[in-house]
């Protein structure tokens, strides 16, 4: 199984905000978690607004705890509103069912982590997550 190492966590953030400055994307925060959800590296743009980390958090902690994206978890809380609903409560609203959380795997689909990113619309958050773990080498799970 190939680690999530804090050289890979940076190119991916990099790549991530360098695809958003690409599509001029409004500001930013993006943050990769390990396999266990703890927080591997972090960085907000200059004018990202000061809640974008606890979303950009709460997309990637619910989707490496969960095993799922955060936009299967979407799905989820249109077809099973009150499971959702639980969950968040269970989570103490560490879980955001919304795109943009995305599963890092590796080559032989282990799970290894997960990045959320939250400024922009979701779906170009989710976008630039996708880009940034493809550039370091890994496999989106969306």
């Amino acid at each position: 199984m190939t680690s999530l190492t804090l050289e890979k966590a940076n190119q991916m953030i990099q790549t991530a905000i360098n695809r958003a400055r690409e599509l001029n994307m409004a500001p930013l925060t993006v943050v990769v978690l390990d396999a266990a959800g703890h927080l591997k590296a972090m960085q907000r743009e200059d004018g990202a607004s000061m809640i974008r980390q606890q979303i950009a958090t709460a997309k990637a902690w619910g989707a490496v705890n969960m095993g799922v994206s955060s936009r299967s978890l979407a799905g989820v809380a249109v077809q099973r509103p009150d499971f959702m609903k639980a969950l968040i409560g269970l989570a103490e609203g560490k879980v955001m069912p919304v795109p943009g959380g995305v599963l890092i795997r590796d080559a032989d689909n282990n799970l290894i982590g997960a990045i959320g990113i939250s400024g922009d619309v979701s779906d170009q958050d989710e976008r630039c997550a996708i880009a940034g773990i493809e550039a370091a080498g890994f496999v989106a799970g969306v």
